[in-house]
């Protein structure tokens, strides 16, 4: 399950990213007296009470003289309301109710999402002044008196917020349903493919870049079992995040990888890789999920005996810090070799979730070790004991040695060629837990 997104939004300049960096418990958000300083949408994992949620810190809404920016206020409303589960409205409580929160207000009612009411700059300890209470003015329930500078009643803010979030459980709703993410960059054909593999116009498709705004669900089921794809909006350079409503779509592609067990990384076979298709796929490879390399518009492409081969021999180079992912050459317009992407992406769905026991992990070790002996560093050198599997979605291994800065990086992968040399683990990331022989940390 995608964790849930709970947005902080307001008028300029009343403490929003103050208040954002304060519940994060770091400094993330600039934080200066001039309003507007808060641009791009900034998220960050929070956690209360063991709960996990994403926390959005959102520019500040403004509202002017001047009937465009009265839009462009709405604009920034209804964004927020569409990519949240969750809103909190801040306000300041030294400027009281002013024309701007009532026309907020106004919109997050009509929205029917939760709403938390927050008003800052409470710095005082004890009962609020007489001002906290033109609040209830808004018609939002009880607000809550916050101070996002010193602290005071952010956990009073972030219980509201738990309130409105569902309990996490282990298992996912839809169990056995492979969620599958299509990532990549705007306009290599990932509504495209969408469309066809569930063979309705499920997406918009268009030759402008950045025509889907939202991650949308498509729910498939085939010989190959059951598949909820998830359209996602193409991920841009910062640099080319000018819209507003981009900035929105990003984090709803960020949350769908999360939601994801398998990614599938599309690049357009005319164009060839770029640097944004490496950092899309370090998404992918950052939160652990499967991943296949689907080079699109294949059709598209001028070919003889030798193409295929020398394109995936370039791509293995491209993607060498992914060298495990397969790749596959498809075109979602004709609707070539998509019956082989559904069979990797059930393949690389199992060995994402594999499970392998501690006798055998400990086989392939003893085996390695005797094969190549562990590195020494002045006379000392590298024991490993043993070896266990702490988790899959992606496979852990957690080592236990006797020194952990011993275990150097290339010895690390000598191991990781040798596990996915027995066992396989293709299309999936490895993670390594290293452990001293005492250590106690989980």
């Amino acid at each position: 399950m995608s964790k849930p997104v709970v947005a902080i939004v307001g008028r300029p300049n009343v403490g929003k990213s103050t208040l954002f960096n304060k519940l994060i418990g770091t400094r993330l958000s600039i934080v200066d007296d001039t309003p507007g300083v808060t641009r791009d949408r900034i998220y960050a994992d929070c956690e209360w009470l063991n709960r996990n949620f994403l926390l959005v810190d959102t520019g500040g809404i403004e509202s002017d003289s001047n009937d465009v920016i009265l839009k462009q206020m709405h604009f920034q409303a209804e964004l927020a309301i569409s990519t949240a589960d969750v809103i909190v409205l801040v306000t300041d409580i030294h400027d009281g109710v002013v024309a701007s929160d009532y026309e907020v207000a106004s919109m997050l009612q009509k929205s029917g999402k939760p709403i938390i009411l927050c008003v800052n700059k409470c710095d005082s300890i004890g009962a609020p002044s007489a001002d906290f209470y033109e609040f209830y003015n808004l018609g939002l329930g009880d607000p809550i008196a916050v101070s996002a500078t010193h602290g005071h009643g952010t956990g009073d803010l972030l219980d509201e917020v738990l309130k409105f979030i569902p309990q996490e459980t282990e298992n996912n709703d839809y169990e056995e349903v492979i969620n599958v993410a299509v990532i990549g960059k705007p306009n290599v054909g990932k509504s495209s493919l969408i469309n066809k593999i569930s063979g309705e116009d499920r997406a918009i498709v268009s030759d402008i870049a950045g025509t889907t705004r939202d991650a949308t669900d498509t729910f498939i089921e085939n010989e190959y079992g059951k598949f909820n794809f998830i359209d996602t909006a193409g991920i841009r350079r910062k640099s080319r995040v000018d819209e507003t409503v981009e900035k929105y779509s990003i984090i709803r592609a960020r949350t769908a990888v999360e939601r994801a067990n398998v990614c599938i990384i599309m690049i357009d076979a005319v164009e060839g890789f770029t640097e944004q298709d490496s950092k899309v796929a370090s998404i992918a490879l950052d939160n652990g999920k499967a991943c296949i390399i689907a080079v699109n518009k294949w059709d598209a492409v001028e070919k003889d005996g030798s193409t295929m081969d020398e394109y995936r021999k370039k791509l293995k180079n491209d993607f060498s810090f992914m060298s495990w992912a397969p790749i596959i050459f498809i075109s979602a317009q004709t609707g070539q070799r998509l019956n082989r992407l559904f069979e990797l992406t059930t393949f690389v769905h199992s060995q994402n979730s594999m499970r392998i026991s501690t006798g055998k992990l400990n086989e392939v070790l003893a085996d390695s070790t005797a094969r190549v002996q562990p590195p020494s560093d002045k006379g000392k050198r590298l024991k490993i004991y043993y070896m266990t599997q702490a988790s899959s979605r992606p496979p852990a291994f957690v080592f236990f040695v006797n020194d952990a800065k011993l275990f150097h990086f290339s010895h690390q992968r000598y191991l990781e060629n040798r596990l996915r040399e027995i066992f396989g683990l293709d299309g999936t990331p490895v993670r390594f837990i290293i452990r001293e022989r005492g250590d106690k940390r989980k």
